[in-house]
Parts: structure tokens; C-alpha cells; sequence
């Protein structure tokens, strides 16, 4: 067999990374990780917009590998882009990295028995195996806005902050009120003369418990043994969410729904802005927000809630028309749209086996085998695939979870000295139809909303419906017997 590389890896973040860590335990040392920026780190090197922030607790949203002297319990952005380089240099992955890569498509050759990567349309990269670590929060998506070119100030979205973009006493509305605005809107409420939010519908929001760490634990967390220890009580700590999430009304209301409740009341007092944030739907439907600044940031009196009833009707070159007819003046529109997380997981076509496309398979809606791998598609692995997102705790975990049945795939095929793995059809439809039974139980499912977990056909496709020990366990369970191996 001849290829450029026995494995590419597509991207640089944490999913890129926890690849590149695992092929080198397993004895791979033939590999690259192909950036489409002129930067390597993913998320959290491309997320610049201020207030940026993890909203799991910093010990367990990082890899189990790489211990690191946390300076408070919910990190911001900059030592999450710090921890990043810090990876990269402990496990020597920097001259594996290409930047400015951009993979326009893939395409498996069954003769060859290998991968063709079409990259940035001038020429071609070869591998016996692909790892996709694009991640789910990759593309942004900004909606179709009437108008919305012909807007002479600044737009853009929060996956795209300008560097040194200056917002003092500029007029700015804020599109979307989800997470990343939920951290946007309280960070810059200070400097702007006037914010308009524009809100398609509220989440629920819960108190988010900080806290700075001490130089005494910022040294211990050092220490593996330790860092592991407080990972896990962490962990378990979060895994309990699960039984309010999928078995217990009482319990989510009780740990969440109450919590959630009691923040709103306690600092919007005006009743009609109040209602206005109140979400019609069972809390854990959509993401819970982390904040205790957004509803305060909502109070100032330069603040300004647009809903639905007057949200935006047309986008003019000096501002926003709203749907009650209002023209809004503005410099600044940040959108923070969110996503194309499910039904636009994979950005570049994929050809397997007998031309399938990627696409027609996943037309209904993405599917895979644990989420990772998909039948006609040999040797190609999808990191935080179909269904593989964990509401509960940290997206880290599941990548790591992955790794165990890529690594253990990959390992197979060569030491048995054969060229190809793929997942078998039954394999991929029995694990598929055991994630859409037991999800129908799940508030995901039921709880009334509309969220980017589901995918256009309405099911639930960004989340595993259980504990994310089970999905580990699922994924440490290599079985020969699901795969066709050649």
C-alpha cells in the first residue's frame, strides 16, 4: 500500500488532539492534523468574543492526560487557548500540524484501499485511515435576514470577533440569546451607549458557581494522581444530572428547574421583562445557561429585549427595522446564531464505498455506529459524531470515550495485517434504533422545545440518551463481530 499518511486527522482541537495523543500510546507516529486556519487549537483559539468561557468546571473539561494548574473553577478563554499550546508542546504535536488546509473532499478508493483528501482545490492528500475532528460547533450559521447585506456598519458572528474591535459608546445589537450571547451581552453591556438584544425565545438560565483557586491548589492540581481525584468527584458529581434528564421530573426541577427559577425572580423584578424571559418549555430541553451576569446585564437601562413580537422584520444599511416597526439605529450586529450542529456535521462531501455519498446516508438524518463510524465508509472515524454530545458534563470525556473504539479499531487492522474496517449495516441500525428508543424518554425529546440537538427530521441527533459511562463502556467493548474487516 502506498499513501501520503497512514492517518489524517481533520482539525486541531481538543477531538484533533486526543487523536494525535492516542496514536502515538498505540504506536502511530505517520500522521497529520490538517487546519483550515492559519492557527491551530480549534474552539477555543477561534471563540474570541469577550466573556468567552468553558461552562464545565475546568478539572474535567480537559484531557485526562494532561494535568494543568487551573486558575478558577470555570475557565475563560485565554488559559483554555493557553492550556491548548501547552498540549500541543507537552505531547510534540506542532510538526504534525498543517495550517491553512482546507479539506474540500474525501473520497475512498476500494482498489488502493485508501483515503483521497481534495485540499483547498489544488491538490490531493492520501491516508489509510480518517479521523474527522471538525467538532459540532464549527460552522456557523447566520439566518437569511431580509436585507441583512446591505448593513454599512460592522456584522459578524461571535464565532468571527474582529481583533481589537472597539465598542465604546457604539450603538450594538446582539442576535440570539443562547450561550454564547449569554457571555457576550454581560461582557460588553459596560462599554456599549446602547445594546439591543434580540431574542427568538429564553433559556433557562441557573447560577453559575465560580470560584478562583488558590496558588496551594493551583499546585496540587498539578499532581496527577490528585487531578484525577478531583476529575472524578466532578465527574460523578454531574453524572447524577442524567436521572433528571431522562428518569425524574422531580429530581431535574428539584436540582435545576427551582434553581432556575429562583435566579429569575430574584434579579429580573419587573414582571413583564420577567415573562419575557421565562421559557415555555421543561428546563434541560435546550442547553441551561451558566450565568450570573446575563439578567442583570438585561436590566440596564441602555438594554433593550426585542422578542419575537417585535424582533426583526428587516435589516436596514443604518440599522434594524423591527416587527412592530421600529427603526432601530445601529454601528455594531453581533450574531450569535449558533450552529449547523447536526444536520451539517461533516462541511465537505464524503464518497465511500461504491460512491455512497455521506450525505444521501445521512438524509434522513446522521446516524453512525456509537456515533463514530458508518457503514460504506471504511476506515473513517468521526469524532463527537451522531448522538455522542453529553448535556451533563464534559464534551472532553465522550472524545476520550471515542478513542477506545478508534484506537482498538485501527489496532486490529494492523496487527491482523488487513487494509479496511467498517461497521456492519445490522450493527449501525441495532445501535441507532437502541439511541432513538431510549432517547424518546429523555427530556431532549419530550420537553417542548426546539433545539439544535434535533436534526430537520425532528429527532434528537446531537445527544446520547444516558449516562456517559455507558457510552465509555460501549466504547472500550470492541466487537469484531459488528465490523467487516478486509
Amino acid at each position: 500500500m502506498s499513501f501520503d499518511h497512514k492517518v489524517i486527522i481533520i482539525g486541531s482541537g481538543f477531538g484533533g488532539q486526543a487523536a494525535a495523543i492516542n496514536l502515538q500510546k498505540i504506536g502511530i507516529t505517520d500522521f497529520v492534523m490538517l487546519e483550515r486556519r492559519a492557527f491551530a487549537g480549534g474552539t477555543w483559539l477561534q471563540n474570541r468574543y469577550p466573556g468567552a468561557a468553558v461552562d464545565v468546571q475546568s478539572p474535567l473539561y480537559s484531557l485526562a492526560d494532561m494535568p494543568y494548574p487551573w486558575t478558577q473553577m470555570f475557565v475563560t478563554q485565554p488559559e483554555l487557548a493557553q492550556y491548548t499550546q501547552a498540549v500541543f508542546a507537552q505531547f510534540a504535536l506542532t510538526p504534525h500540524i498543517q495550517l491553512n488546509q482546507n479539506v474540500n473532499a474525501a473520497r475512498w478508493d476500494a482498489q488502493a484501499q485508501h483515503w483521497f483528501l481534495t485540499i483547498n482545490d489544488t491538490h490531493t492528500l492520501t491516508a489509510q485511515y480518517i479521523i474527522n475532528a471538525t467538532g459540532p460547533l464549527s460552522s456557523p450559521v447566520i439566518p437569511d435576514f431580509p436585507g441583512k447585506s446591505t448593513f454599512t456598519g460592522t456584522s459578524f458572528h461571535t464565532n468571527d470577533w474582529p481583533k481589537d474591535l472597539d465598542l465604546t459608546k457604539q450603538r450594538v445589537a446582539v442576535v440570539g440569546s443562547g450561550a454564547s450571547a449569554a457571555q457576550v451581552i454581560p461582557a460588553i453591556v459596560d462599554d456599549v451607549a446602547a445594546l439591543h438584544v434580540f431574542q427568538r425565545s429564553p433559556h433557562w438560565i441557573v447560577p453559575r458557581p465560580d470560584i478562583s483557586f488558590p496558588r496551594w491548589l493551583q499546585r496540587l492540581l498539578g499532581h496527577k494522581w490528585i487531578y484525577n481525584t478531583i476529575r472524578r468527584l466532578i465527574y460523578w458529581g454531574l453524572e447524577t444530572r442524567v436521572l433528571g434528564f431522562k428518569y425524574s421530573s422531580f429530581i431535574l426541577n428539584l436540582f435545576a428547574g427551582g434553581p432556575a427559577k429562583r435566579l429569575l425572580k430574584k434579579q429580573v423584578p419587573d414582571l413583564k421583562i420577567r415573562k419575557s424571559l421565562t421559557p415555555d418549555y421543561t428546563i434541560g430541553c435546550k442547553r441551561i445557561i451558566l450565568s450570573n451576569t446575563y439578567y442583570p446585564a438585561i436590566m440596564r437601562k441602555h438594554t433593550q429585549l426585542h422578542t419575537q413580537d417585535n424582533g426583526i422584520s428587516e435589516i436596514t444599511p443604518t440599522g434594524i427595522i423591527s416587527a412592530d416597526g421600529t427603526d432601530i439605529p445601529l454601528d455594531i450586529i453581533v450574531y450569535s446564531t449558533g450552529y449547523d450542529a447536526t444536520d451539517g456535521l461533516i462541511s465537505y462531501p464524503v464518497t465511500g464505498q461504491n460512491g455512497t455519498q455521506l450525505s444521501n446516508v445521512w438524509a434522513d438524518y446522521p446516524r453512525g455506529y456509537l456515533g463514530t463510524s458508518v457503514p460504506d465508509f471504511p476506515n473513517y472515524f468521526i469524532v463527537t459524531g451522531p448522538n455522542t454530545g453529553i448535556g451533563h458534563t464534559s464534551a472532553i470525556f465522550v472524545i476520550e470515550a471515542q478513542m477506545h473504539y478508534i484506537m482498538q479499531a485501527i489496532q486490529y487492522v494492523e496487527k491482523n495485517h488487513k487494509r479496511s474496517i467498517e461497521p456492519t449495516v445490522e450493527a449501525e441500525a441495532q445501535y441507532t434504533d437502541m439511541v432513538h428508543r431510549e432517547m424518546t424518554g429523555t427530556v431532549w425529546h419530550n420537553g417542548g422545545c426546539n433545539s439544535w440537538y434535533k436534526s430537520a427530521s425532528g429527532k434528537v441527533i446531537a445527544m446520547f440518551p444516558g449516562f456517559s459511562f455507558s457510552f465509555k463502556r460501549l466504547c472500550k467493548a470492541f466487537k469484531v463481530t459488528d465490523h467487516i474487516i478486509q
